[in-house]
């Protein structure tokens, strides 16, 4: 089926959209993103869980353009703080804010918490909608610290914040080669792949019992 020949990415974030944009090079799909659509409006997620906001997103996208979409919600989970900044890890330091000003907030907010109590994790849940109405997910999980200083010139967010204890390195050291291995969006993305293969492979005859992900 012809819809199943493009793909759109439900963000105009330029560094998400090179991630996706890596992680599904070898699918033979035509990669598009919210950049390619300026018709459709800002989406706003109001879900208050990662995956009600993805499958908002894909919804909305596929709904205006009749194709496949791909949507992502993830974000940063501390423990110290009781799981923030959540859901709202894009806007942590208010919705015009950017990376940095999250940054700064967040060391604010962790200002004299020694190491081992800075544990974190990033979350990404993906949802895929099709034109027939096919709905699936999947999750994945990057567990770290955070750290006392941003470090390193890749990614995006909280990269240069968030260290992989077992690597020494922030995600903002590693480049996005290493990143994209193990990142929470690379493993939920392994699993998207999965599905998108099928779909691909069947031509449109992906069935719902392929989802991946939490229920």
């Amino acid at each position: 089926m012809s819809w199943m020949k493009k793909i759109v990415i439900a963000s105009r974030n330029p560094g998400k959209i090179a991630e996706f944009r890596q992680l599904l090079a070898e699918l033979p799909l035509e990669v598009l993103s919210l950049l390619d659509f300026p018709e459709i409006p800002e989406i706003l997620e109001s879900g208050l869980t990662f995956r009600e906001n993805a499958l908002l997103k894909a919804r909305t996208v596929t709904s205006y353009t009749g194709l496949t979409a791909l949507a992502d919600d993830s974000g940063l989970e501390v423990d110290y703080l009781g799981g923030a900044p959540g859901v709202y890890s894009a806007r942590y330091a208010g919705p015009e804010c950017d990376d940095a000003a999250n940054n700064q907030k967040l060391l604010a907010e962790l200002a004299g918490v020694p190491l081992e109590k800075r544990t974190a994790r990033f979350r990404c849940v993906i949802a895929i909608t099709t034109p027939r109405g096919e709905e699936f997910f999947c999750e994945g999980v990057c567990e770290g610290k955070i750290g006392y200083t941003p470090r390193g010139e890749s990614g995006f967010g909280y990269d240069p914040l968030f260290i992989v204890p077992a690597l020494g390195k922030t995600f903002a050291e590693l480049g996005p080669e290493v990143k994209n291995r193990i990142s929470h969006r690379a493993q939920a993305m392994r699993l998207a792949r999965e599905i998108l293969e099928r779909l691909v492979g069947t031509n449109g005859e992906g069935k719902k019992d392929a989802n991946r992900g939490p229920e």
